[in-house]
């Protein structure tokens, strides 16, 4: 066993396939095939279920997957700690933000961070909380941007709260409610809602507060991005909730205060042993955060 052929494995798991794995280990298939089939051989059990068309893991596979990934970090934080040692800080710098982030420019931050550390090989991606609070964890990604309902508890990783935020109500210029100075969420009960995936983090604080309220809304659209959630109210086929300062950048929509609103809160979040280049980046992320409006202490809902 050794570490390319880990590396290997990992790859098809992440994949789900020998093709694109071996595409991006810059191998040809038949060299990781080979590999990975030397790697079974020793552990005993194979590793995936192969088919004409997909490629799964087996309880095997399962069980291996967590080890390697461990074993592969370990393995590369080894080569960043004595670079780092050395005066160095190079590596990978994984960065996972959610869609509806305007506490912090991410872009502007990383590209700061490039000019500071241009050995370091920078990369990031957009996804849901909970699926980055689980990366993060997992060490597939360094450092995440997260929003999530105030009541929920963050366990096993580093945490800075950026912005405790209201919710506001967006609603196409046209609709019966659009010129209010102020709704409430039994107003907004009644009508088709957008919103994000049931059960995702992103949607629990909005299905908190109405569950606070003792009532039930009708949620018509489910979308992954804030993007996709402005689209569908544009076009005048519901309204949503989102923060007041994502809503700002809608232009053209109309915004309405909510009196009883939910509320969000925005963390950075990192693992407890941070590598030398995840470090470093929340070492900016600080000091970019000391010039942001301190975060309050709110309940965890407002009551109406």
């Amino acid at each position: 066993m050794n570490l390319r052929q880990i590396a290997y494995a990992v790859a098809v798991a992440e994949e789900a396939s020998f093709t694109r794995a071996a595409e991006r280990c810059h191998t040809v298939q038949s060299a990781l095939s080979h590999q990975i089939a030397r790697l079974e051989e020793e552990l005993g059990a194979p590793l995936f279920e192969r088919t004409s068309r997909r490629v799964r893991l087996t309880p095997a596979g399962h069980a291996f997957l967590p080890a390697a990934r461990q074993l592969l970090h370990s393995e590369q934080r080894i080569r960043d700690e004595v670079a780092a040692a050395t005066g160095q800080i190079r590596g990978a710098l994984s960065v996972g933000l959610i869609s509806a982030l305007t506490v912090l420019d991410t872009v502007d931050l990383l590209a700061e961070f490039h000019g500071m550390h241009p050995q370091v090989d920078v990369r990031f991606a957009s996804g849901m909380s909970e699926h980055l609070l689980v990366n993060v964890r997992e060490h597939r990604c360094d450092v995440a941007f997260v929003g999530l309902w105030p009541g929920e508890i963050i366990e096993g990783l580093n945490t800075l709260l950026l912005a405790d935020e209201a919710l506001v109500a967006v609603l196409p210029p046209g609709h019966p409610l659009a010129s209010s100075s102020e709704v409430c969420l039994r107003d907004l009960a009644v009508q088709r809602c957008v919103d994000y995936r049931a059960g995702s983090g992103a949607r629990r604080q909005t299905d908190e507060a109405y569950a606070a309220a003792g009532l039930t809304r009708h949620v018509h659209f489910e979308v992954d991005h804030a993007s996709l959630m402005e689209r569908v109210i544009r076009r005048g086929l519901a309204i949503g909730m989102v923060p007041a300062e994502t809503a700002a950048g809608m232009q053209g929509l109309a915004i309405v205060p909510v009196r009883d609103a939910p509320r969000r809160r925005v963390y950075c979040v990192w693992a407890y042993h941070p590598t030398p280049a995840a470090a470093a980046f929340v070492e900016l992320v600080l000091a970019r955060s000391q010039a942001l409006p301190q975060p309050l202490a709110y309940p965890a809902m407002a009551t109406p």
